[in-house]
């Protein structure tokens, strides 16, 4: 079951001078900084960073908000989606993965115990 947006992730070449451009944007600093993910909070959302993906037009993907990644992934895929980045945990019970819908749109989803629906502003 789809519960909301949760988090936008930008791909970007250079970790550091996106982390730079972001806390100005954003006038704060990541909650989450290591070199693999760069993560903000920002207004009960995240917007994140990860420094191996390709950046563009088309970089940034939405993960969508579930309350099991498995079953969701599995329900998706029942439904006629393609995986396209397998599940995986990525720490703090975190589990992420994305599929290509039928037109081939990426769709991401986020299994994410931490999210708080009350600090959504």
């Amino acid at each position: 079951m789809i519960q909301g947006l949760r988090t936008v992730i930008y791909p970007v070449s250079d970790l550091a001078a996106a982390k730079a451009w972001y806390n100005a944007v954003l006038a704060i600093t990541p909650y989450f900084d290591e070199p693999f993910y760069v993560g903000y909070a920002v207004g009960g959302f995240e917007l994140g960073l990860i420094p191996d993906g390709k950046p563009g037009t088309a970089g940034a993907l939405a993960y969508w908000g579930v309350p099991d990644a498995a079953a969701e992934l599995a329900r998706l895929q029942g439904l006629g989606a393609t995986v396209h980045e397998e599940l995986k945990d990525v720490g703090g019970g975190i589990k992420v993965t994305a599929v290509l819908d039928p037109f081939g749109n990426a769709f991401g989803i986020i299994e994410n115990p931490h999210f708080d629906l009350k600090a959504v502003r």
